[in-house]
């Protein structure tokens, strides 16, 4: 069980705040839409960090992968026949990971008590996450189980697949550039004190870049201890504020601000809002609900705003379209279009997986072509580097021949 502290409005219009105790937000807006109230916000007090069920490690987890497995896996052996508690036990024998194995075993005890399986899934929220026990919570309630496993199987493959291509993408020059300054710092301690002796015995005027290179040498060589105490201070100052609300407000808009790579970040949570409300509302959850569970599985803080604003919005009524429309910064012009369409229609979420299907392929795309354009733009950083370094230590010796002649 998790405890909200909610803000909601009554019949009159009147402000009601107070806490609740509920398995999910999907269970929380259910019960209290039965009392009348529309929540405004709803704020989990109790969010666990670590979880010490079942005697688990610490430090062990349970991967996406082992997830989608199970999602996949678990709506076959149902559409096959299987009853639920033996398809579970199929899943905790063949499974690698011991965390995962204790949990399904778990859940196995859960239904033989009765209860249903996403009551026991709610237990373990950084297992499954609320996305998961929503769906599976839907298709308990509407009798379609397997669908709705099959649909968040699929939902959280593409979101997997996707993240992996935008990582992909950016693995080669992050290595490439951690590599150079590790190089460059090594020629700077142990290469240039060398050469800068053999410069003071030529007895030669220094070119400018050259004696930059010999004062930050000297400077390395002289401070380590200080120059390896700020770099360690600067990662832990980094992460710390990554980690404060500002820090991430400002490193989100960062993001977004850098060529090529902020239009490739659009696309990608334009991609994951649409897949995961249409999975959401194609197993029927509601879709207050399934805007609150979207904004949570969103990372980037101005879309997970965007999500709280359409949320809002349509408990009074506002179609969805209309609050997209108004961040035309963050989503293409084309998501609140499809979006009009599909309320016109009554196909929501045909849409919206239309929509996701082509942001996806639009990265996919993307990704690959940047990976293609960064390899020469690479090269050409790595050879001004190497030919700023090669001149400032070739200089002197032609001021040497030419004060010879």
């Amino acid at each position: 069980m998790s405890t909200f502290k909610i803000k909601a409005l009554d019949k009159d219009g009147k402000t009601v705040e107070e806490t609740r105790e509920a398995r999910d937000k999907f269970s929380l807006y259910k019960e209290v839409r039965k009392d009348g109230l529309t929540i405004v916000s709803a704020l989990e007090e109790n969010k666990r960090r670590f979880s010490l069920k079942g005697g688990f490690s610490l430090f062990s987890r349970v991967k996406m992968a082992d997830k989608i497995i199970f999602a996949k896996n678990l709506s076959a052996m149902l559409q096959a026949g299987l009853p639920l508690s033996r398809a579970l036990s199929i899943m905790e024998r063949q499974t690698r990971n011991k965390k995962f194995s204790a949990i399904l075993k778990k859940l196995e005890h859960t239904i033989s008590e009765g209860k249903n399986m996403s009551e026991g899934m709610g237990d373990f929220p950084k297992v499954f996450p609320g996305l998961f026990v929503s769906m599976v919570k839907a298709g308990e309630e509407s009798g379609n189980l397997t669908e709705s496993l099959k649909i968040v199987g699929l939902q959280m493959e593409k979101s997997y697949h996707l993240q992996k291509k935008v990582k992909g993408a950016m693995i080669y020059p992050v290595i490439i550039i951690i590599l150079m300054i590790g190089i460059a710092i090594l020629a700077l301690i142990f290469i240039v004190p060398t050469l800068t002796e053999t410069f003071k015995g030529l007895g030669v005027e220094l070119p400018l870049s050259t004696r930059a290179v010999v004062f930050v040498s000297d400077f390395l060589r002289n401070h380590i201890i200080l120059v390896i105490a700020g770099i360690i201070s600067l990662i832990v100052g980094m992460v710390f504020g990554v980690k404060s609300n500002l820090g991430k407000r400002f490193f989100h808009w960062f993001v977004l601000k850098i060529p090529v790579i902020g239009n490739i970040a659009k696309e990608v949570n334009s991609a994951r809002t649409a897949r995961t409300l249409s999975s959401l509302l194609s197993s029927g959850v509601d879709i207050v609900v399934a805007l609150g569970i979207t904004k949570d599985v969103l990372q980037n803080s101005y879309y997970k705003a965007v999500l709280l604003d359409a949320e809002e919005a349509v408990k009074k009524g506002v179609p969805i379209s209309e609050v997209f429309s108004k961040y035309e910064n963050l989503y293409p012009v084309l998501v609140p279009e499809m979006m009009h369409v599909g309320e016109e229609t009554g196909k929501l979420s045909e849409m919206l997986l239309n929509m996701a299907i082509f942001y996806e392929d639009e990265v996919e795309q993307k990704t690959k072509d940047m990976s293609t354009i960064i390899e020469p733009f690479m090269m050409v950083f790595i050879g001004i580097g190497v030919g700023f370094f090669a001149i400032s230590m070739l200089a002197p010796t032609y001021s040497l021949v030419d004060a010879i002649q």
